[in-house]
């Protein structure tokens, strides 16, 4: 079998086309395993994954420890909040002594960007980025895309508009690369303020008017306002984003037309999005969810068959 062309998954743009089918063709196969009585398989009965969370998360996380229980690997847990790292420990001495036992894959996010890949320069072990500072966010943009397809047949070809807050999001920046690469077309649409000024030299469009960007694309990611990276205002209030920027069914029914709505979650239900919307038969989020195992899975699957034993 054909590998990845690269030794760890710090960023899609590291990534090839060849190896985002690869890395689908694989999560097609554990799919069928996580919907199976016999969730497990023995695939990684010998490798030892440690995730290292610098900052919080619960559904990367949960998602990341669960695809490695289904691959039958050893998984050792490390939370930031509680650590040595709270007394001074540096990254490096952190990871060292986490190696010392024998780690074979490092499962990382951390708030600083270039952090696995600094950690890729200096220690043995497979990087996975789980999320870096602002920067990328490669197996949310993997999922993401891996549900367009599984809805839509195709990624190629498809408008895809990316909603929300766009400055503050690695997982915009990891999608925006994962669905070029994929044949899609990419508009972002947002306030002017959480549009960041290099958007542009990445061939993507900028609409500031939601109604507009919905009637053009077939697929809306809807992202939440991350007010814990905002140090200013962006904009005058909440409410006032909503108006402009929240999609409720009322907007999606004056469309003419049905498109898929998307978000990478935690959703402030109410803001980017209703209730009604995220609950409904245009929302694919739950398939977000149980695709992001299975994504997470052949991923994990695929860097530890470069271990050499």
């Amino acid at each position: 079998m054909q590998g990845l062309s690269v030794e760890h998954l710090l960023g899609i743009k590291y990534l090839n086309a060849n190896d985002i089918d690869l890395i689908f063709k694989t999560a097609d196969h554990f799919k069928e395993v996580i919907n199976r009585p016999i969730k497990k398989v023995p695939s990684l009965r010998d490798i030892t994954i440690a995730n290292l969370f610098f900052e919080n998360s619960t559904r990367t996380k949960l998602s990341f420890e669960l695809a490695e229980k289904r691959l039958s690997a050893d998984v050792i847990n490390f939370s930031a909040g509680q650590s040595s790292v709270k007394k001074g420990e540096t990254l490096i001495d952190t990871v060292n002594n986490i190696l010392a036992m024998k780690v074979d894959i490092v499962v990382m996010r951390h708030g600083n960007v270039g952090a696995g890949v600094f950690l890729s320069n200096h220690v043995n072990a497979k990087i996975i980025n789980a999320g870096d500072g602002t920067h990328e966010h490669p197996t949310q943009a993997l999922l993401d895309s891996y549900s367009i397809r599984e809805k839509l047949g195709s990624v190629k070809g498809k408008k895809i508009v990316i909603v929300g807050d766009i400055l503050h999001s690695r997982v915009a920046l990891s999608n925006i690369f994962a669905l070029q690469l994929q044949g899609a077309q990419v508009k972002v649409c947002g306030p002017t303020t959480l549009i960041p000024k290099y958007i542009s030299s990445l061939g993507v469009e900028v609409e500031n008017n939601l109604k507009k960007a919905l009637e053009w694309c077939d697929v809306a990611n809807v992202l939440r306002v991350q007010h814990e990276r905002m140090e200013i205002k962006y904009f005058p209030s909440t409410r006032e984003y909503t108006q402009l920027f929240g999609i409720n069914q009322e907007i999606l029914d004056n469309l003419g037309k049905k498109i898929v709505i998307m978000h990478p979650g935690p959703i402030n239900r109410g803001v980017e999005i209703t209730s009604e919307v995220a609950d409904s038969d245009q929302s694919i989020i739950l398939n977000q969810v149980e695709n992001g195992v299975a994504i997470r899975m052949a991923v994990i699957y695929l860097l530890a068959q470069q271990i050499k034993r």
